[in-house]
């Protein structure tokens, strides 16, 4: 299947990208293989079980221009066209308050390189925070298994640094001091509600009422 920015450039996937149906999976603690992704959705869902949350995978718009038709049952899309550029992967609402960010991963163990994100998502971001949204990255180290939340605000004075000439990656030890490790437990995946708690002073209405 071929896919297309709306510039006409054709759209290459990641490695591990798969354009499909996604199986329903089991919450599962054991299951150490799982892309920060699916991480992240196995924990928007128990969230939203929970009462916690809702906050959702961003769809992306797609004009299809063909399809064929193998079986009278069955429709393939051979070739499709990305209606606009995509801005970040996950938004919702939590207590009150919007949820946007983005989820990266890399395989690099001593730094995050900036070029796994893009200008309309740094820009999107800005507009995030001038609106006093809750706007952040989780970013993943995939040979180490760690996951950090890092706020929008200090993405956006790296990705600054960057354009003023610095280096184009964010070091570990900077993730270490400005970020905030988010341990993989087993419900939820990845408690980042937790860290916003923190962050923004909130209280999770469940346990609120429960007190």
């Amino acid at each position: 299947m071929n896919f297309h920015y709306p510039n006409g450039k054709r759209y290459i996937p990641a490695k591990k990208e798969i354009i499909g149906i996604k199986k329903e999976k089991k919450w599962s603690y054991s299951n150490r293989g799982m892309t920060l992704e699916e991480d992240i959705n196995e924990t928007n869902d128990y969230y939203l079980v929970q009462n916690i949350a809702s906050i959702h995978k961003k769809p992306t718009p797609i004009q299809i221009v063909q399809v064929d038709y193998p079986k009278r049952s069955a429709a393939v899309i051979k070739e499709a066209y990305f209606k606009q550029a995509s801005t970040t992967d996950y938004n919702g609402v939590y207590n009150g308050k919007y949820i946007d960010f983005e989820a990266k991963e890399t395989k690099n163990s001593a730094s995050f390189p900036l070029q796994n994100f893009h200008e309309h998502q740094i820009k999107h971001m800005e507009t995030i925070l001038k609106q006093d949204g809750i706007c952040f990255v989780l970013l993943r180290f995939s040979l180490t298994e760690e996951i950090f939340l890092l706020e929008a605000h200090h993405l956006l004075r790296f990705w600054k640094r960057m354009k003023d000439g610095g280096r184009k990656s964010i070091t570990k030890d900077e993730i270490e001091t400005y970020g905030h490790h988010i341990p993989l437990g087993f419900n939820p995946r990845i408690d980042y509600i937790k860290k916003i708690d923190y962050l923004y002073n909130l209280t999770r209405k469940a346990e609120s009422e429960e007190n």
